[in-house]
């Protein structure tokens, strides 16, 4: 087996979003209802790492969305999963530069069914504006710091979210509460996995 590559560990801006009294009361009661577990704190074990695309290009404008500690009412399909906002634990710019907005050992509302396991990295794109090539190799070096801090065994792009809907990774209790995303696309992640081959993480 190829030895994993060495890279210079990524340079990570910490730009906290809000994570309150009234934060934590929410991603607990979102704990409690789709998982069956009486958490008494967010601390999750990362083992699988999901791949966002915002949607929007402005840095700013997202930070402050995810910042939002309650679900807009204009989400209504996410909303009646609970009023906590979603976020994510990274946010990489179009240049490649990463912005940490909560610790990756602390639950974000990323992705239904794995919020609990699972680091969640968004990338400023969408499917009119492709991800960059610094955001490929910011991506690159995040998920190997990662995956050399956590027992990382999963890797999966938003779009791919149901090949582990039967794995024990997936907890979502109520089984109409699902969705269809399209980011960040199956050639962003087949560039990203060809460049993370040496760390064999599933699915291949």
């Amino acid at each position: 087996m190829p030895r994993p590559k060495t890279l210079l560990a990524p340079a990570i801006i910490d730009r906290p979003i809000r994570f309150d009294e009234e934060r934590l009361a929410l991603t607990l009661e979102y704990i409690r209802m789709h998982y069956g577990i009486a958490a008494k704190d967010a601390r999750i074990t990362p083992r699988a790492i999901v791949v966002h695309w915002t949607g929007t290009l402005g840095l700013e404008g997202t930070w402050q969305g995810f910042n939002r500690v309650r679900m807009r009412a204009a989400r209504r399909y996410l909303i009646r999963g609970g009023l906590l906002n979603v976020s994510a634990h990274f946010l990489v710019a179009r240049d490649g530069r990463i912005l940490r907005l909560l610790p990756e050992t602390r639950m974000a509302r990323h992705c239904i069914g794995l919020n609990y396991d699972s680091v969640g990295i968004e990338n400023l794109g969408g499917p009119d504006h492709p991800l960059t090539d610094a955001q490929l190799a910011a991506n690159e070096a995040l998920v190997r710091q990662l995956a050399s801090r956590h027992p990382i065994r999963y890797l999966i792009g938003h779009h791919e979210w149901k090949r582990l809907e039967n794995t024990p990774l997936f907890r979502e209790r109520d089984a109409t509460y699902r969705n269809a995303k399209a980011d960040p696309g199956p050639l962003f992640m087949r560039r990203l996995r060809a460049r993370l081959r040496d760390l064999a993480l599933e699915p291949r």
